[in-house]
């Protein structure tokens, strides 16, 4: 059976956590777009650890959701990786480019929630 959008998004939530991510937010985009279900947005210090994150969110999402991402851009660059799982999409920048995308304000449509909420 797969796992719903929420499991994944928990599973993602806490891979970043291990991992020591920055301002973890998860922003419900479902009532907005067909894009998914979640945006996962998290910021790591330097290119090794956002790299590490990443890393990390692939491995327990392989492991205990079976998912695959669909697409991953920007694992090299390392600034904004984007991880697309069709229900959630990943979003892991450095400190710089979090600020210049912002992309907390461009969907301020959806909504914010707590990893409690999920």
């Amino acid at each position: 059976m797969a796992a719903t959008s929420k499991e994944m998004a928990k599973i993602a939530y806490a891979a970043l956590e291990e991992k020591k991510a920055n301002d973890i937010k998860i922003i419900d985009i479902s009532g907005v777009s067909v894009l998914a279900d979640y945006f996962i947005i998290a910021s790591g210090s330097n290119r090794n650890q956002v790299q590490a994150m990443v890393d990390s969110v692939q491995e327990d999402l392989y492991k205990k959701a079976g998912a695959e991402a669909k697409q991953i851009e920007g694992y090299q660059s390392a600034t904004w990786i984007l991880l697309d799982y069709a229900d959630i999409i990943v979003h892991v920048f450095d400190e710089e480019n979090r600020l210049f995308y912002d992309l907390e304000r461009i969907w301020r449509d959806g909504k914010d929630i707590a990893i409690e909420e999920l």
